[in-house]
């Protein structure tokens, strides 16, 4: 509609299947072509029409320039998807797309064009990832729609951490949460709230013995969160690496606390998994032999380049959170001093478990957990006055939630889409 209010000053072609010759002639003779066809959302191979339209394009002789990413060609992988343009030159908004760097066969002369997005908006976890990670609710909802989690946690002295995490992930939105925990525990956590499946392991912790167990339940969840409260025993580390090894690489992955333990023995299990590790800096030292500096510019790099290595990603908890996949390294400076106190960590470890379970990349969703439950604490404070504990947060998750869904309006239909890029 808008560019038909330009027919005085510009010809105006509309595809049409009988139109194809005329638009074949019309791009052999012109001096300069532009590709705007297809961007950075495209999935899968690219259709009808513009698989005739491209490769009528590549026939051309003249100069060609494509905006933002040649069509068809992945923006992140580099990889054609199914065909795309041939440019001279390719002008990119805002950053460089890793894919640009591996195809300049095909992208040619790589401008990158400032459109005016600020720094922070690329560099800061803020609205914008936690308002893209909700899930729209719509009416034709049914119970398992928005997501299974399954904590697997708690031993004879820890039973709070695994139903903080639990019930967390329930103030998100998540529809069923299963806790699968040792015996000395379970009755302790079912006290909690009548809303929570609470699985006894028949053991006195977590050992070989319960592995096929809680493998049964995992597989009727979306995400699984593993660490919180399990303890220290050889034996619970060795179920944890095992659990780890037998859940399909595909299905996503909070470790957290007393897991995080067990991964310095065999790092390698989590490389390449849909995994999301959450370690403060003094974990981050168990699990990579390194001291991390306190310029936060360093800490990212260093948080990055472990991240790239691993295939994962990484939420290191901290005064700033730093969040890194290894390509997108993000920091979030929501939270205060007084979310020092324990059992904050494993309501974290919850919030990233329902994103996950809801259908969010690990990035998205560790920037999303990280923001909120920080923002959820500075809340808290401006309304208490600090002396919060871990239940104040998982009690006011739903409020936070509430402003954020009211104040930021975005179709539900964009919102789905958005949800699929990082």
């Amino acid at each position: 509609e808008r560019l038909a209010n330009l027919f005085h000053t510009v010809d105006i072609i509309v595809f049409r299947p009988e139109r194809v010759n005329m638009i074949r002639n019309l791009c052999k003779k012109a001096d300069v072509l532009i590709d705007a066809l297809l961007g950075t959302g495209l999935k899968g191979s690219v259709r009808e029409p513009y698989k005739t339209l491209i490769s009528i394009f590549n026939e051309s002789n003249g100069l060609k320039l494509a905006v933002d990413i040649p069509s068809g060609l992945d923006s992140d992988t580099g990889e054609v998807l199914g065909i795309s343009t041939r440019v001279d030159f390719t002008v990119t908004f805002h950053a460089m797309k890793r894919g640009l760097v591996k195809r300049e066969d095909l992208a040619g002369d790589i401008v990158v064009a400032d459109i005016g997005i600020p720094i922070e908006a690329e560099l800061i976890a803020g609205p914008g990832d936690l308002v893209l990670s909700l899930k729209p609710r719509i009416p034709e909802s049914k119970k398992g729609d928005y997501g299974r989690v399954l904590v697997v946690g708690g031993s004879e002295v820890f039973s709070g951490a695994p139903a903080l995490t639990a019930l967390a992930a329930q103030s998100v939105g998540v529809d069923i949460v299963i806790i699968a925990s040792p015996s000395p525990v379970t009755n302790s956590i079912r006290s909690f709230t009548p809303t929570l499946i609470v699985h006894d392991l028949e053991a006195k912790y977590l050992d070989d013995r319960c592995v096929d167990k809680v493998m049964k339940i995992a597989e009727r969840v979306d995400a699984i969160a593993i660490g919180p409260g399990l303890g220290l025993r050889d034996e619970t580390l060795e179920a944890v690496l095992e659990i780890i090894r037998r859940t399909p690489r595909e299905k996503p992955i909070v470790i957290d606390a007393d897991a995080l333990k067990a991964l310095a023995r065999e790092l390698e299990v989590v490389k390449e998994r849909n995994v999301v590790l959450t370690p403060h800096a003094g974990e981050f030292k168990i699990l990579f032999d390194v001291a991390l500096p306190m310029d936060y510019r360093e800490r990212m790099r260093e948080v990055e380049r472990k991240a790239r290595e691993l295939k994962l990603t990484i939420l290191l908890k901290g005064p700033w959170d730093v969040i890194s996949n290894g390509y997108m390294t993000k920091v979030n400076i929501t939270g205060n001093a007084w979310m020092t106190v324990g059992g904050t960590g494993d309501v974290l470890t919850g919030i990233v478990a329902a994103f996950l379970a809801q259908g969010c990349d690990t990035f998205r969703a560790a920037c999303a957990a990280a923001f909120l439950n920080g923002l959820v604490g500075d809340y808290l404070v401006k309304t208490k006055g600090g002396h919060l504990s871990p239940l104040d947060l998982v009690n006011n998750i739903p409020t936070i939630l509430t402003k954020y869904e009211k104040s930021v309006k975005i179709h539900p239909a964009v919102k789905r889409a958005l949800r699929e890029f990082p």
